[in-house]
């Protein structure tokens, strides 16, 4: 009788263990899908605060073009401040685009330094990243007007610096687009699982080429119809020398890139060829376009819109893109992860400031540019040229970098000695 009770007594024991890890487990499961669902909540608010940043980005835009070309009759209490000079003239045109462009600037370099440490959602500047919108506000206000109150030699000093920001601005763009080249070209390119995407990859990239080509083709007769159009010739001429060096090596058996990153590169090329051309001051002879009078026509109005929303969105997709910035690129991100380096958006949303204003003062810091004008000049026009020739470079580098790192491997690799067979 005493042994049938305690083996009672065990069972009960048992039942009630096995009942209390029923109850933890559903317990920790509850838990776990509730911070699942807050994960997934701060998550979506994060990427919903990009676009925030990036309306904030045009606004500034927007005011600093105001300000050069309008801010002199609009803001004519300006004129008594001190730090603008007799007139005003120091916090108008060329002046008021650097100082609106250091505002933003000073606006993104602090989101970036309390940023920059954020790697978890659950973290509290995880929250200030993706909230505290009127702090944000009015920091972003005190950070346009402060500019206003500096003496010129600063805004002078601010101005040499943004041209390196905005050329490193440049490089970090190229090496996204590259990047994304590259992606897309190995999604594109046939393998067991996608046999169909064979026929597509070759179809894009032919009209990739062939929009190369006749964009080759157009831009002799329009932008160098005379023999005396020698640097035009010279730009167009490097082009389709480029276009071709690409075609050739990417279809090189060593390489064996196919034609669509080719392609797509090409394309890009001959764009910034064309961007490097149409920035050229307006020459009757060699680059007909029409000079921009005080208010501009619609054409001259659009195509500012169109490139104010290009810079944006360039500045938008780069930023976004700090995976083509990684050394390594095989980390796992985890449930509670940040969706996107937070420190790496707001410094490329930084130098973007930077590069927006020597797009609207065309790199000139001492020349002020037109109304409805935007990167403009001689100046705007050798940078794009020397962006174009880099980018080429970068791609090239990337095509035949495995096949030389290949052959280093072959060349320090000892031969085997054949061992003596054993008895």
């Amino acid at each position: 009788m005493s042994g049938s009770s305690e083996a009672v007594e065990v069972k009960v024991v048992d039942n009630s263990l096995s009942n209390s890890e029923v109850v933890t487990q559903e317990e920790l499961t509850g838990s776990s899908e509730l911070y699942s669902v807050e994960c997934l909540a701060q998550r979506k608010k994060s990427l919903r605060a990009r676009y925030t940043y990036g309306i904030i980005f045009l606004l500034t835009n927007l005011c600093a073009w105001f300000v050069r070309d309008y801010g002199q009759r609009v803001f004519p209490h300006l004129h008594n401040l001190q730090a603008c000079g007799i007139g005003g003239h120091d916090c108008f045109r060329t002046m008021g685009v650097l100082r609106v462009s250091l505002g933003c600037f000073i606006f993104f370099l602090i989101m970036f330094l309390t940023t920059c440490k954020t790697s978890k959602l659950y973290e509290a500047l995880n929250t200030w990243h993706s909230g505290w919108w009127a702090l944000k506000f009015v920091l972003l206000i005190m950070s346009l007007v402060v500019p206003f109150f500096f003496r010129p030699d600063i805004i002078h000093l601010y101005g040499e610096i943004a041209r390196v920001g905005a050329g490193i601005f440049l490089i970090l763009q190229l090496i996204s687009v590259i990047e994304f080249i590259t992606w897309w070209n190995n999604y594109w390119m046939p393998n067991d699982k996608r046999k169909p995407s064979c026929f597509l990859g070759l179809f894009m990239s032919t009209l990739f080429y062939i929009a190369s080509i006749c964009g080759i083709v157009l831009m002799y007769p329009l932008y160098a119809p005379k023999a005396s159009c020698t640097l035009n010739i010279f730009f167009i001429t490097w082009t389709a020398i480029l276009l071709t060096v690409m075609m050739v090596i990417s279809l090189h058996s060593k390489v064996n890139r196919g034609f669509l990153s080719s392609g797509i590169m090409a394309s890009y090329v001959v764009f910034l060829c064309w961007s490097a051309i149409r920035s050229e001051p307006a020459i009757k002879e060699c680059n007909p376009q029409k000079q921009v009078n005080g208010n501009g026509d619609w054409t001259t109005i659009l195509s500012f819109l169109i490139a104010i929303g290009a810079i944006v969105m360039a500045t938008f997709s780069t930023g976004i893109d700090s995976q083509s910035f990684q050394f390594r690129k095989d980390e796992i991100q985890l449930e509670d992860d940040v969706p996107y380096s937070y420190g790496f958006f707001h410094l490329v949303f930084s130098l973007g400031a930077m590069y927006f204003a020597m797009l609207f003062i065309s790199w000139n810091l001492n020349h002020s540019t037109k109304k409805w004008s935007i990167d403009v000049g001689w100046a705007s026009t050798w940078v794009k040229i020397i962006n174009e020739w880099f980018a080429a470079t970068i791609y090239l580098w990337k095509l035949i970098s495995p096949v030389v790192r290949q052959t280093k491997i072959i060349d320090h690799e000892e031969p085997v000695q054949p061992g003596a067979e054993s008895p």
